[in-house]
Parts: structure tokens; sequence; C-alpha cells
């Protein structure tokens, strides 16, 4: 049995995490404008998504963990994202985020980019999905559509989720263009509200582009690691790293203070439409890098199946 567990986030008001995140933006990037706009339709380029905005209940999800992916695989841990609508009382909501995708569906380990409208009483799912692997002709990335190939929405050991009913409404608009400072985009952003809100724990999804530049992304390798992976070093021997060129539309999950859950407190996934995707790590290329979100403060946490035995290796 896969215990639940839930958590109110502090609810913020837009305006008023505009006025944070700006002034904290300011001292990470050249240029930083934050303000309060509409959702623009996120079923058109360059998204494509199957909903049109991120507003209705936002909550976030995190499932699993990086305990059950290191130091040595469980296979056995398999999740359903229309499972996890419904454990987070959203039954058809939009989901965006991270995670690994089901080595029982694949065959072998990939990066999952999940973009699914999940399905409801009158609609099955729609699975806007991409999967990130090595390439075993090249070595290099291997973006595929998930619908091209599967018809489920599986995955497998761990994910971190933004869900919401899709609907369009008011978001924040997040610009940054030139990064003067060491933190990467989503980072600056967590630790800007975790310095605002101290204890309070404030949540955050939605998507972002980074439109000029590049970026160092990963990939996990085609098989887990046969050799228990029991350090950061262990763990960055073994990913397969990259960089890749913008635009990267890219899905962050962010929680500014693990409030005792053994959460990830930042993670994002990123993919394009010229064959590249993957785990964001940072840009690679500050002076010109150009970054466009649309986020969303979220009202709930959950936590799905925590792991019993935890440690902090491998959460960059």
């Amino acid at each position: 049995c896969q215990t639940v567990g839930n958590f109110s986030l502090s609810i913020t008001l837009p305006l008023f995490i505009v006025i944070v995140l700006q002034k904290g933006l300011k001292e990470n990037f050249a240029d930083a404008q934050v303000s309060v706009v509409d959702c623009p339709d996120l079923t058109q380029e360059p998204f494509n998504f199957p909903a049109k905005g991120i507003c209705g209940k936002p909550r976030i999800a995190d499932v699993g963990g990086v305990p059950y992916l290191i130091p040595v695989v469980q296979k056995e841990k398999v999740y359903d994202l229309n499972t996890v609508a419904k454990d987070i009382e959203l039954p058809g909501a939009f989901i965006l985020g991270a995670g690994a995708a089901s080595s029982k569906i694949l065959g072998v380990n990939a990066e999952l980019i999940p973009i699914v409208q999940t399905k409801n009483e009158k609609k099955p799912a729609v699975n806007g999905s991409y999967i990130a692997q090595i390439n075993p002709a090249d070595k290099g990335c291997l973006l595929e559509k998930y619908s091209s190939k599967y018809t489920d929405c599986e995955f497998g050991l761990l994910a971190n989720l933004y869900a919401s009913e899709g609907q369009p409404g008011k978001v924040i608009e997040v610009k940054a263009n030139g990064r003067t400072g060491e933190l990467n985009f989503v980072s600056c952003l967590r630790q800007i509200l975790e310095k605002h809100y101290g204890e309070k724990p404030v949540g955050m999804g939605g998507t972002f582009i980074i439109q000029k530049g590049k970026a160092k992304i990963h990939i996990m390798p085609p098989e887990f690691s046969a050799c228990p992976l029991n350090t950061d070093e262990d763990v960055n021997n073994w990913l397969k790293f990259f960089e890749m060129k913008a635009p990267l539309i890219c899905q962050p999950v962010i929680v500014s203070r693990d409030p005792g859950f053994d959460l990830r407190v930042e993670h994002t996934h990123c993919f394009s439409h010229h064959g590249e995707g993957g785990h964001y790590h940072q840009d690679t290329s500050p002076d010109s890098v150009q970054y466009l979100g649309y986020l969303l403060p979220a009202e709930l946490l959950f936590r799905i199946d925590r792991p019993q035995e935890t440690h902090l290796v491998g959460r960059d």
C-alpha cells in the first residue's frame, strides 16, 4: 500500500510574490521582470500541451524518490499518472514535471518529461509527454514523444509533479536575461522564496523556456548501475551530461523548504522541437541566456510512497 500524506502550502498573493521574485532575481540576473499576466494558450507553439493553462486548484506531488533509484535500483516501483491524479484529489488533472520513465514499459532507463491531461469519467487521458534516453546508435540524446510508442501513463521510481485543472487564468510571468550569479534559474527562484518565507513552505510549478543560449542537461544511461552509487561523485560519473541548445521548454517543480516530507525541493526536465531534452542543471551561456517562464504558487503538497530508507545523494 502506497501511503499518501498532504500538507497545505503557504498561499501567497501573486502581486506580493511578484515583488519578492523581481527583487531577488535582479541579484542573479542582469535584467529581470516579473508580472501577473493571463496565461498564454499552452496548446499553441512552442508548448503544444494538451491543456490551455496551469490554473485551477494547483498542487504539487512528490512521488517515490531518489532512494528508489540509488544506491541500488528498485525496479518494482512503478506508478501511474492517472492514479496520482486521484491520490491528489484532482482526477482529470493536467500534470507537468520531471520524473523517470518506467523501465518495465521501455525496457531501458530513461528521463520522463511528463505532460499529461489525465483521464476523467468523460474523457481518456491525453499523453503529451516526452522521453529522453541515450541513443544506442551514437550515444547522443534520443528524444521521442511518449505517445509515438506507448499508450499508458506510467512512470517509475520517482517524479516531482505540478498538477492543476489545466485552465486559463492569471499566472506569474518571469523574464530573466544575462545570468550574473552562480545559481541556475530554478535554484534562484527557490532560494528567493526560502529566504523570504522562511519556515513556511511555498510551492511553485509551471513551465519556462530557455529562449537563447545553451544548457547543461543530463540523461540517465539505459542500464541501471550494477555497482551501488553511494556518493554524488558516483552518480555524476554514471550520468551522461550534454550541452543542449535553446529553445528548451522546461517544467520546474519547486518547494521553497522541505516541511519534513523528505522532498526533492527542485526538479526540472525539458524538451525541445530539435531532438534534445532531459534533466536541467544550468545554462552554460550566462551572458546570452534568456528565460521566459509562466508559474503559479501551489495550494497543496502531496507526498506519495515516501521511501522509508533515505539519503541525500543524487538530488541535484
